[in-house]
Formats: C-alpha cells, structure tokens, sequence
C-alpha cells in the first residue's frame, strides 16, 4: 500500500480528465491522473475520428488518447493506473482509497470517470465494438454513407441519432421493444414523415449476425415470437448510459439521473473544491471536443480555488 499526496488529483483518463490534467500542469499544481481502469475512456472504442479539432485526417480514438496521454506526461502530470474505489469528501484533504490498496490525499478534487454506454449483451457482442457496433451516431455515422444501419431505441436519443443518420444512410432501422415511442412528440412525427426510416415495432435484437464486421441482425418480435432476418452495415445502440457516480453519491448532489450537478460557469459541484467534467456531468452532449473544455474550465476553476484556499 502507497500514500500519495496532491494539491490536485484527477479521476479519469478520457479527454476531458487529460485536458484537465494538462492545464493543471501547466500552472503549476502538479497534478495527480488516476485513469481508472477504462483507460482512456469511450473514445477508445471509436474505430476513426473526424471532428476532433487539429486532425486533418481520420484518427482512431486511441491514437487520439495516447496522444493526449503523452502530452500529459511531458508536462509533468503523474499518471498511476488504478481506480478509486472509495472516497471520503467530507473535508479536505479529500481521503481516496484504490482497489490496490493505495490512499491519495487531495486538496482538489476533478471527477472525469464520464459514463458508461448500456450495451445489450457486452460479452457477447464486444467483438463487433469499432466494427459496426457504437453508441455514438455523431462520432460514427459519417462511415454509412449510402449503407444501412440499424438503430436499438426509443427515447430521444434514439429518434435524435436516426433523423442525424438520415444525412449518410440510405435506410435506417429504428428497432423499438414496444409499440410506442417515448421520444417527444415532435421528434416522433418527424421520424414518421421520413422515409428513410423504419421502425421494427414490438422487436428486440435476438442476434448480432456477422464475421469481422456486422451484417445484420436476427430480430425477435416479443408479442409473436416471430423472428426475421435484417440487413445492415452498422448497429448504433441508443438506450442510455449510466454515469460513474456510485462512489460519490454519498456526498455530491446528482440529478434524477445519477448524473453530477456542476456550477455551470466553474464546473464545481455542491462541495467546494470538488469539480466535475466531461460525460460524468453532461449527458446531453457527449463529444470528445466538448468533454475537453469542460476539463479546461475545472482546472482553471480549481486553480482559482487553491489560491483563494491558501492550498
């Protein structure tokens, strides 16, 4: 078992707790990165990236971490791959405990342990994750151009990422477990009006079918039984994901959502010196780009913190 002791320790390896981490660094604070044992976050599993900044060409998700994370090195964050798994916030310093038994102290904490996709059976469809598999419509759809893609979903994420996928795909399956929607109203007569998609009523993925890369999917219709075969080049799955926030709920105020309700100008939380960045806080918009400035803003909020504390 090891003590660590930093001014500022960052939970989260992902590019909104690189970001921050770097800025950190850059004045001054030496930062601590805890990356967690996803590291490098959901941007690893993007097969190409197109609409991060500075990259002309497509880069694959974890290029674009490992980028970062030499970045983050070379000026000077401390980098230890664990996970906390218990932490004690009720004063500073801010008492964490890793599952390796190692306890950190902090005088500033950043949370950057972002969200986690729900996926239908992630043991046995994992292979297809970066081949045909996502949960990001925005991050992926620009690679169906003229294909077909099938959407899991019902809620506004799901009617949202079917008409966004309208602008590459030439037929988009909306795949639905019930005979209604809940997405709003106006984004439901919207899908209807489009004839670019189609919604399965009633039907659930029964099985990914495919070898390297999806092409299709076996669909059972829960009221029948009945099962039929669709084809299509990419699966984007849109029911949700939960936030890493079970360690913190004891002392963070979270939304009805488990998501971390922040300042939205500082990115603190209702604890002062507590900050929370990225997917973990967000849950509208969840884009590398965006998860890096908040990472930007909580550092520089954490900055003016420790020097207006005496820290």
């Amino acid at each position: 078992m090891a003590q660590f002791k930093s001014k500022i320790i960052i939970l989260g390896s992902g590019p909104s707790g690189l970001t921050a981490a770097i800025y950190a660094a850059r004045a001054g604070l030496k930062p601590c990165l805890i990356t967690g044992f996803d590291k490098g976050g959901q941007l690893t599993m993007s097969n190409q990236i197109e609409n991060f900044p500075g990259f002309p060409l497509a880069v694959s998700g974890s290029e674009l971490m490992e980028k970062m994370e030499k970045q983050a090195l070379n000026v000077g964050v401390q980098i230890i791959d664990d996970k906390i798994c218990e932490v004690d916030l009720s004063s500073r310093p801010f008492i964490l405990s890793s599952e390796n038994g190692n306890c950190f102290e902090a005088d500033c904490l950043i949370i950057a342990t972002g969200s986690s996709p729900k996926w239908l059976n992630y043991e046995a469809h994992k292979k297809y994750i970066g081949h045909g598999l996502s949960t990001c419509a925005t991050c992926d759809g620009f690679f169906y151009k003229n294909k077909s893609v099938a959407i899991v979903g019902g809620g506004n994420t799901a009617a949202e990422e079917a008409l966004y996928l309208t602008n590459f795909a030439s037929k988009i399956y909306v795949i639905h477990r019930r005979d209604a929607l809940r997405a709003d109203h106006v984004l439901q007569e919207r899908l209807f009006k489009t004839p670019q998609i189609e919604i399965i009523w009633n039907s659930v993925i029964d099985e990914i079918l495919g070898d390297d890369h999806i092409t299709g999917a076996t669909v059972k219709n829960v009221v029948t039984d009945e099962k039929k075969m669709l084809q299509f080049d990419g699966l984007f799955l849109a029911i949700g994901h939960t936030p890493n926030t079970d360690i913190f709920k004891k002392y963070i105020t979270l939304d009805e959502d488990g998501y971390i309700i922040t300042n939205p100008l500082t990115l603190e939380t209702n604890i002062k010196g507590v900050f929370a960045v990225g997917d973990v806080q967000n849950k509208i918009y969840q884009q590398a780009i965006i998860a890096a400035g908040t990472g930007a803003t909580a550092a520089m909020s954490a900055q003016k913190f420790l020097s207006e504390s005496g820290s």
